[in-house]
């Protein structure tokens, strides 16, 4: 299904869900992809490389604060995890809004059949506040207006903490992103681990499994390698059973 709104100046342009659905996940493949690299490229690095480059231009901004090959090696991980969970919950809010676009667009054709431009004046009044919406008020006006609900909605709020902390500059979990228990906990998807049989061959058909990964007020702010990684495979997760919602929206409001 495609959608026509018209955007800032009357040219229409196309929607339509199955563009949307490859670029995103295209997107998210080469984030992945980057994140991959780097954990080899880290995981190979040598303290000798380190001071040969250091010391490559005979000449450093501030010699006195150069950092040796430990501490740099614990700060790139760290700035590791700080990239990762900004820039998944940059996807999320992408993702997001641009399926309520999408989402706008089909009730409005429902709600307005043949005035294309009380169509497009509608759907583009809803964007403009939802775009301004924070992210739990999003997923508040899906359910509300779509009856859209994300699965995985407590991980990405769970996330989010995260990153407005690292805004922050906080490096551990406080007590008012944790809940009645005492606990910030975000669950990540991961393949079942029953259904591997050769770690070096992904199964045939893999099944998804929650895996949780919990912190306490005062913990430190840590992910494995494998939990980087997991954090967009939980992401793409979230995606695919939103966009099969939106599409399975589109086609009721088709069929109406």
């Amino acid at each position: 299904m495609s959608n026509s709104p018209a955007p800032e100046g009357g040219q229409s342009r196309q929607i339509n869900l199955q563009s949307l659905v490859d670029q995103f996940m295209g997107g998210l493949q080469r984030h992945f992809d980057m994140l991959a690299f780097n954990l080899a490229s880290r995981e190979k690095a040598a303290e000798e490389d380190y001071d040969r480059f250091a010391k490559s231009v005979y000449i450093m901004p501030a010699s006195r604060a150069h950092q040796n090959f430990e501490q740099t090696q614990a700060y790139a991980r760290d700035l590791l995890i700080r990239q990762v969970i900004g820039d998944s919950m940059n996807l999320v809010v992408t993702c997001l809004n641009n399926c309520h676009l999408f989402l706008s667009l089909a009730k409005s054709h429902r709600e307005f059949a043949g005035e294309p431009e009380k169509i497009q004046k509608t759907a583009q009044e809803a964007q403009k506040s939802f775009v301004q919406s924070s992210l739990d008020q999003k997923f508040d006006r899906l359910e509300k207006d779509y009856e859209i609900r994300c699965e995985l909605e407590d991980t990405f709020i769970s996330l989010g903490f995260l990153a407005q902390g690292f805004m922050r500059q906080k490096s551990t979990v406080e007590a008012a992103q944790t809940n009645e228990q005492g606990e910030l906990v975000i669950d990540l998807k991961e393949v079942d681990p029953s259904t591997i049989i050769d770690a070096e061959i992904a199964p045939i058909q893999p099944k998804l499994v929650d895996r949780a990964k919990v912190f306490r007020e005062g913990d430190k702010i840590f992910f494995t390698d494998a939990e980087l990684q997991l954090i967009l495979v939980t992401l793409g997760s979230f995606a695919q059973n939103l966009f099969h919602s939106v599409a399975q929206f589109a086609q009721r409001m088709k069929e109406s």
